[in-house]
């Protein structure tokens, strides 16, 4: 069973942590309808879209893929970056340890989830404002009793990792060149974005489809002339608070049986 957690729409989302972006009046029963629409989307993909407690306190906390990393064999609990985001782990802890065996990071490391790249058993983790060396050096430890490889990524011009870059599947990747370099994923074949639109690389491929922010028609049109499916939705009103597509859910398979 294919699952998707999320977590709602904190009414404090307008005091969400900025990097990159100048601060914007976001709407935020505007972006509490796109998150559910983007809800809707995962369950009409075949996902059972799983919500963690709502965390009206926490205004980042919709963001929940820079909470934790799911693979088969472990969850691991990140160390957001930011100290204010540190109180969103309990809750998707909870939510995780139902599937699997949850493993966290430990100060002084930091990671955000939207840092790490999966490409079959390499992740490729930005070295960023969120992300230090201890927190990949962490990682790497952590995993390599399950044969992962953990390779640190040079980028620069947005907040994470995956706003660079992200997967199309099969290995192939959707990329922004300004920000990131096609040659540090080993000979992994990338699709560029339309340069005028430096926030699309940023799309969550799920289930045969790739979900991806509607406010970018140049790119969408590339991908959907390329072959693939594409589901477009609206997320502009969460991308004030420098979220896109891959930050608002954890997908993972469930495991059947778990028994630790």
């Amino acid at each position: 069973m294919l699952i998707a957690v999320t977590r709602p729409v904190s009414p404090t989302l307008a005091q969400c942590e900025l990097t990159h972006l100048a601060r914007q009046v976001i709407d935020v029963q505007r972006a509490a309808d796109q998150h559910t629409a983007y809800e809707r989307l995962l369950g009409s993909l075949g996902a059972t879209v799983v919500r963690a407690p709502a965390a009206a306190e926490l205004p980042d906390a919709v963001f929940v893929e820079d909470a934790a990393l799911v693979l088969d064999e472990v969850a691991i609990l990140t160390r957001p970056g930011a100290p204010s985001r540190l109180a969103e782990l309990a809750g998707v802890a909870e939510v995780l340890g139902r599937y699997r065996a949850v493993v966290p990071l430990r100060a002084p490391a930091t990671l955000d989830g939207g840092d790490v790249l999966r490409s079959g058993r390499t992740l490729f983790v930005g070295r960023s404002s969120r992300t230090n060396a201890e927190g990949i050096e962490q990682l790497s430890r952590l995993l390599a009793a399950f044969d992962y490889e953990v390779v640190p990524v040079a980028f620069e011009g947005c907040l994470h990792l995956k706003s660079a870059v992200t997967g199309l599947g099969d290995g192939l990747l959707l990329l922004n060149p300004a920000w990131v370099s096609a040659a540090d994923f080993r000979g992994r074949e990338s699709v560029a974005i339309d340069p005028g639109e430096p926030y699309a690389a940023n799309t969550l491929s799920i289930a045969g489809t790739l979900v991806f922010p509607a406010q970018y028609p140049l790119t969408l049109e590339q991908l959907v002339r390329r072959g693939f499916r594409v589901a477009p939705i609206d997320c502009s009103e969460l991308a004030k608070a420098e979220g896109a597509v891959t930050c608002c859910s954890l997908v993972f398979e469930a495991k059947v049986g778990r028994d630790d």
